[in-house]
């Protein structure tokens, strides 16, 4: 018996496609389907159960209508935190705290010699899985294993919508070595109410915008002097 563990499977190309396949399904992407799919089996990274889920989901993306296939994806991944795939929607949310992190982790990205393109945010899920196809696969795994709790609930709330989708998440966690686990949910409140706006001029916390029949101050200052905000007035 071999006292030592045996190599990870090269996984590099798999998490390429995993992270086109978790990209807009915009026509470019449809038409490398079949190349997807055959680089997949090529590499066999995964086991042929998991390989023929992400069949599956591929087969059902060629089947669509474009419009439908784009639409529905909207809904997926951009209609709710559970299935977001900004890693840093699940750890900070909006929080201040969100912004060091993606310094910190746009220069992770920078020591490895990458680089972001404009408006590419570094926790996208796909960017973070283009980082990860770059690195040796046992150090790459370890990367995801870091990353298990966050893809165990993406995976979760996929499949509690019976999405195909789920499965690309359930292929990250094996590439990992983590078995997928049941996560429960909370209930996420509607859209509508996350993003609700405080009711006009009412309920306000900024600084100078107060409820109404609430004093406030006034500052007059001469023509042609600096107020206390550097405004010349």
């Amino acid at each position: 018996m071999s006292l030592f563990k045996s190599s990870p499977k090269p996984m590099a190309v798999t998490l390429r496609a995993i992270a086109r396949l978790l990209g807009y399904p915009d026509a470019t992407l449809r038409a490398h389907l079949d190349e997807i799919r055959a680089r997949l089996h090529a590499e066999g990274a995964l086991d042929p159960a998991r390989l023929a889920e992400l069949d599956a989901l591929i087969a059902h993306l060629q089947r669509q209508d474009a419009l439908d296939a784009e639409a529905d994806y909207v809904q997926l991944f951009d209609s709710g935190r559970r299935t977001a795939l900004h890693l840093f929607e699940h750890v900070h949310g909006d929080s201040r705290d969100r912004g060091p992190a993606l310094i910190d982790l746009a220069q992770t990205y920078e020591g490895a010699g990458l680089y972001l393109a404009e408006g590419v945010m570094p926790d996208h899920l796909p960017v973070v899985l283009e980082y990860a196809s770059t690195q040796p696969p046992r150090q790459a795994a370890a990367f995801l294993g870091e990353l298990a709790h966050l893809l165990n609930v993406i995976f979760a709330a996929l499949e509690q919508r019976g999405s195909r989708y789920a499965s690309l998440m359930g292929a990250l966690l094996d590439l990992a070595g983590e078995p997928s686990k049941p996560v429960t949910l909370a209930d996420e409140p509607a859209l509508d109410d996350e993003w609700a706006e405080p009711a006009a001029f009412d309920g306000c916390s900024h600084h100078g915008q107060a409820k109404p029949d609430t004093a406030q101050p006034v500052q007059i200052v001469r023509r042609g002097t600096t107020s206390s905000t550097g405004v010349r007035a």
